[in-house]
């Protein structure tokens, strides 16, 4: 099976592509993590991906496209994929169809992560870690149960993300929606997009995705 995953920063499909992965084997393929092991391993589409970002330019589409159909042939037919990051545009999609179909596969299903912008501003910039263990805290949804110290190391150092600010969070949601806009009628067209509630718990999000791929 074969799936794209669509939803904005912090709306938990890190989350839910690495359960996917766990649960039915399948393969996550990020373009900017295939991007970067293909340059640090030297193989050829990675020696031209190199160039070009050495040169200041964007990557091509051409070189995206040959670095998801090499992750592809390495993983053989019988392992599903999950598209996280591409396709981005409208040619990006038809070469994702040209690469799915010569390899005899088919996109089975788009889904899409619904989120609220304000519920998903509130949970981003809530959240804070412990600076020694790393657990994690929000300020309205879980909060340490003495104030100021950890519930499981006892530590009093708290910190938060530098980016985990309102106006990061809301560039980030309007970048992701004039990245998708241009996609999502294409797969509508074709009745394959199932928008899932994101803000649901995370648990209720991962049952959803379960029920569209084994409906």
């Amino acid at each position: 099976m074969n799936i794209i995953l669509l939803g904005p920063p912090g709306a938990g499909k890190g989350t839910q592509a690495q359960r996917l992965v766990e649960k039915y084997g399948m393969r996550q393929l990020s373009t900017g993590d295939m991007l970067r092991a293909a340059v640090k391993a030297g193989t050829p589409v990675g020696l031209k991906a190199k160039a070009v970002m050495e040169a200041g330019e964007l990557v091509s589409d051409e070189i995206v496209s040959a670095l998801i159909g090499d992750e592809l042939d390495a993983m053989g037919p019988a392992v599903g994929a999950i598209f996280d990051g591409y396709p981005r545009t409208a040619p990006q999609a038809v070469s994702l169809d040209e690469i799915l179909t010569s390899r005899n596969r088919s996109l089975d299903h788009v889904i899409e992560l619904d989120v609220n912008e304000d519920a998903l501003v509130e949970r981003i910039t809530g959240r804070y870690t412990c600076a020694t263990c790393g657990k994690g805290y929000h300020d309205t949804f879980e909060q340490p149960k003495v104030a100021g110290t950890c519930d499981k190391c006892g530590g009093h150092e708290f910190k938060r993300r530098p980016d985990d600010n309102e106006q990061t969070v809301r560039t980030r949601m309007a970048e992701y929606r004039a990245k998708t806009a241009p996609i999502l009628p294409i797969y509508d067209a074709r009745g394959i997009v199932t928008r899932v509630d994101g803000m649901a718990d995370m648990d209720d999000v991962t049952a959803a995705i379960e029920a569209v791929l084994e409906s």
